[in-house]
């Protein structure tokens, strides 16, 4: 995490770019300290790819400002470019290279000397585990194994900031999870930003996340912040071991219960309860079933989810967009 006192690793400010009189983005606003993992989260179409190769010095910006490492990415663009590896959605491969030969020509073409570039092709390949295919042509490997490899180049030349535009769409559910844990060990080391419209992918990688919709920022903060700030009401999932035509009515009548809801599983019944935000039922439950003689088997307060966050955000009811 960031020391609040240091210079931010990537420093955007008034952020804007029209296509013509349509506004991609408007106004964003962030930082991004050293180490940290940042999630840009939005739909397709949101804006994200737009920022990203902004970020990166793909393009540039109608209006406002962006600083990588202090350098800014239009009047620094080369030496901006030195301290950014970067995964864009669709990977520039050559597929009729081997994964070998692929990432020595990507360090030519950074200017790598060969005794670094060298040690840094084993270390990449090594870290991105491709030992087994990194004599085999690009062209003959998985989806999964093509994103690593891209994912390679990326961190080939040991950059500062590592920006990575969907990294896991399109390869399978063990890629994905493989993909998460490996962009989650560069925090620390390297500032990461996550540009995805999954919303798990948010929650199980990033410390902090960017809401963005219709081109604008309209949340800034930790998962679980976003969930706090927002939540009306609370959740409890209790899992009761009594019957069904006893249990529901007297959760129904407690005081400050608002909704209960019971699904039933190898015959225990668990119930999801919602009550204002604030009022804290668990010790007044736990004395009902108690009081009873039922079973209390789990009691657990159940977090805004972020789809909930993000649905309440941006003002979108499911199905509707």
């Amino acid at each position: 995490m960031e020391d609040p006192n240091s210079t931010p690793m990537i420093e955007v400010t008034g952020l804007t770019k029209y296509y013509g009189d349509f506004p991609a983005i408007e106004d964003i606003n962030f930082t991004v300290g050293k180490g940290e993992v940042l999630g840009f989260l939005g739909p397709n179409g949101a804006g994200k790819t737009t920022a990203m190769r902004i970020l990166t010095g793909f393009m540039p910006p109608t209006h406002g400002s962006v600083k990588i490492a202090g350098l800014d990415v239009v009047d620094d663009s080369l030496e901006v470019r030195k301290h950014i590896g970067y995964l864009p959605e669709t990977v520039p491969l050559y597929t009729e290279m081997s994964v070998e030969d692929y990432l020595a020509f990507m360090g030519g073409i950074r200017g790598m000397d060969s005794k670094w570039l060298k040690r840094r092709i084993d270390d990449v390949i090594a870290i991105c585990r491709l030992e087994e295919y990194q004599n085999t042509l690009i062209g003959k490997l998985s989806k999964g194994y093509r994103q690593r490899t891209g994912i390679a180049q990326a961190i080939l030349h040991e950059p500062d900031v590592l920006i990575m535009d969907e990294p896991t769409v399109g390869i399978d559910p063990i890629q994905v999870v493989e993909t998460r844990n490996l962009i989650k060990g560069f925090g620390g080391d390297q500032t990461v930003i996550l540009s995805t419209h999954i919303l798990p992918e948010v929650s199980m990688v990033c410390s902090r996340v960017i809401i963005i919709h219709e081109g604008q920022v309209v949340a800034i903060d930790r998962p679980d912040n976003l969930s706090e700030r927002l939540r009306a009401t609370e959740k409890l999932e209790v899992d009761i071991r009594g019957p069904a035509s006893a249990v529901m009515p007297a959760i129904r009548n407690m005081e400050g219960v608002l909704e209960v809801n019971r699904v039933d599983r190898d015959g225990v019944g668990i119930y999801l309860i919602e009550t204002p935000h604030g009022a804290d039922l668990r010790e007044r439950i736990s004395n009902l079933v108690h009081e009873r003689g039922w079973g209390l088997l789990r009691l657990q307060p159940i977090q805004m989810s972020l789809e909930e966050i993000f649905l309440r955000l941006t003002d979108m009811e499911p199905g509707t967009k």
